[in-house]
This record gives C-alpha cells, sequence and structure tokens, in this order.
C-alpha cells in the first residue's frame, strides 16, 4: 500500500487558513503528514487540525522537505518567493494568491468547470482564482457550456473579508461605532465620527456605507481586481476574447461576495433552460422563487461551500441574454476550498 502524500499548508495562521484547516479535519483524510507554516511571528502556535494539535513552523526551504503537496494561502510575494523554492524540493504546489493567476505555464483552475488542466503543470505550480471568479464561474461556467459564452457585465458587491482580518475588524469597530446614533444623516458625518485611523486598509467607511473601490489602480480607470476577474474568466473558459466589463463595489458585509450579472450567449436562452443547468450542475446551487422570498442573500450562504444561483431572468431586451444574482463564501469557495480541491485532484496521482 502506498503512503499517503504529505501536505504543507503555508499561511495556516491567517483567515483563509483556519478555515483550510477545518475543510481538512471535514473532508475525507487522504493525507499522511501535514505541516503547518507560516511567518515566524507565528512559529510555535497550535493549531488543530483533523482532532490533533499541530505546532506551527516558520516557513523556510526545511519545511518543504519530504512534502509531496504544498498550499499556499499567502500574499503574493511570499507565493513569488516560496513557491519554486517547493516546487525545487519535489512539491507540487497549490497557490491561491494571484502571483501565478495569467502565467502562461501555471493551469488556472475551478475543478467544477476545467479539471483536467491540473495535470498540465509546467512550472510545477496550480494557480487558484481570486474569489470573486470563484463565485461567479461555476455558474456561468455551466451556462457557457450549453448556450456559448459571448459577453459578461458583471457587478461585484464584496465582502469585508475580501480586504483581509483588517478590513473585518474595521468593520466591525465601525458598526460598533455608529450603532444607535443618528450619524448617516449628513454628508461627511460618519467618515468624521470614523477618522483615518479607523478606516483600516479601506479607502473609506464601510458601515452605512458603499465603497466603489476594491483592489490597486489600473490604466483606464480599472482596478486590478476588475480586471483580474476579466482575465481569469478568459482563461478558465478558454474564451480569449470574451467580453467582460466588471464593477466592484465593497459594501458592509463581513463574508461572502455577491454578484449581478448579465450574461450574452451565442444562442437563445429560456430560463427553464438555465433552471435545469443550474440545478444540476456541481458546485451550484439554485435558489430562485423571489414571490416566495427564496433568493441568496450574503448573511444566509456563509460558512457553505456552493455557489448559490438566483434572480434568473431572460433580458428584456434581448433574447441571448440572462440576468443572475449569484452569491458565494469568498473564503470558503472562493479561497480555501478550491485550493483544498486543487490539492485533492493532485493528490489522487499518489
Amino acid at each position: 500500500m502506498k503512503p499517503k502524500p504529505a501536505l504543507a499548508v503555508v499561511g495556516a495562521t491567517g483567515a483563509v487558513g483556519a478555515v483550510m484547516l477545518r475543510i481538512l479535519s471535514q473532508h475525507a483524510d487522504i493525507w499522511g503528514e501535514i505541516r503547518l507554516a507560516a511567518s515566524p511571528r507565528s512559529a510555535g502556535r497550535k493549531l488543530a487540525v483533523r482532532g490533533e494539535e499541530c505546532e506551527v513552523v516558520a516557513l523556510g526551504e526545511e519545511v518543504f522537505d519530504g512534502i509531496d503537496v504544498a498550499v499556499f494561502l499567502v500574499p503574493g510575494e511570499v507565493s513569488e518567493r516560496w513557491a519554486p523554492v517547493a516546487v525545487a524540493k519535489g512539491a507540487v504546489v497549490v497557490d491561491n494568491s494571484s502571483a501565478f493567476r495569467m502565467d502562461p505555464d501555471v493551469p488556472l483552475v475551478v475543478p467544477e468547470v476545467n479539471p483536467h488542466c491540473v495535470r498540465v503543470r509546467p512550472r510545477g505550480i496550480v494557480a487558484s482564482p481570486h474569489d470573486t471568479t470563484l463565485t461567479l464561474v461555476p455558474a456561468v461556467g455551466a451556462l457557457h457550456a450549453e448556450f456559448g459564452l459571448r459577453e459578461l457585465v458583471v457587478s461585484s458587491y464584496q465582502a469585508a473579508s475580501g480586504a483581509g482580518r483588517d478590513a473585518v475588524d474595521a468593520l466591525r469597530a465601525q458598526l460598533s461605532l455608529v450603532a444607535g446614533t443618528e450619524l448617516g444623516a449628513g454628508p461627511g458625518d460618519v467618515r468624521r465620527a470614523v477618522g483615518d485611523d479607523g478606516l483600516g486598509p479601506l479607502p473609506a467607511p464601510l458601515a452605512l456605507n458603499v465603497v466603489p473601490w476594491t483592489g490597486a489602480p489600473r490604466e483606464g480607470g480599472w482596478s486590478s481586481e476588475e480586471l483580474g476577474l476579466r482575465a481569469e474568466t478568459r482563461k478558465i473558459l478558454d474564451l480569449p476574447s470574451l467580453k467582460v466589463a466588471a464593477t466592484f463595489v465593497r459594501v458592509p458585509v463581513l463574508t461572502a461576495h455577491s454578484l449581478v450579472v448579465h450574461a450574452r450567449f451565442e444562442n437563445e436562452v429560456t430560463v427553464e433552460r438555465a433552471h435545469e443547468i443550474l440545478a444540476t450542475s456541481p458546485g451550484v446551487v439554485l435558489y430562485d422563487d423571489p414571490e416566495a422570498g427564496d433568493f441568496p442573500t450574503p448573511a444566509d450562504v456563509v460558512g457553505t461551500d456552493p455557489t448559490w444561483v438566483g434572480r434568473v431572468r431572460r433580458a428584456p431586451d434581448d433574447p441571448s441574454a440572462l440576468e443572475l444574482f449569484v452569491c458565494g463564501d469568498n473564503l470558503r469557495k472562493g479561497a480555501a476550498l478550491n485550493s483544498a480541491q486543487i490539492a485533492e485532484s493532485v493528490a489522487a496521482e499518489f
């Protein structure tokens, strides 16, 4: 009997790392040793995984000795430095950052949509998409397989956790500050009450507010995350000329992204057929009966694995277009779960 493959989780102490450890404890036990790594300041901490306490070690070359699969849940600059080290030590890397997503020699994988791409990895690295792409693509990819996707217009309502723990902490503090007050009734009163020190990593107050910006500035007034969704969707669906326009808005939600999607197809669509496709697609839950109050919301889907889809309508002026509302937990499927699924696919090769 072959020994079970050894797994390293790099970034085990972060928000996504915490979700990953829960997933590893919930999924089938396919791993041998699980080694947890993080920055030197987190070394020595003990975290529970598979019902046992595991001590976190400082990230270094020795972390990857004897490791078969290494999952990276860290910022891009950390992945850029250490992923090649892990590969050189013999590990297959599954990277959750933006570092390698658009590298032509690194597959960008959503297991429900393009699982075959996992095996073709010239650099020994498999990338996992951005959390917003992972909310969108399971549903849109299923519809594309039937109708042939031509164009996407997306408005994304981003949870605070998409900007990290500091953003979540800032939102919680801001909500406590404004609760029970008359703030929000005058121009700038929330901003003055929060002050610059209360913004955290956000460019504006998020309590009682929405902020139409996420990511870094790019040419033409676009943000890196908006253009990233465009590029990643094209790569995953193998549609290099797909028309995509996206606007990202940060909203006062802790976890779970939501998207309003206008999808235009090559062929005429019907809501009935779209319902059939979505209801039977892996990783997707159809929840669509507005008259009964049945549609997904972030507060209802947080902590769950699937992409949830509701408000499915045919565009009133275009028989080849559908309108959808999509929700998904950006820390589970949007990060940890997709990486875990990819790692499990690689583990099956051992």
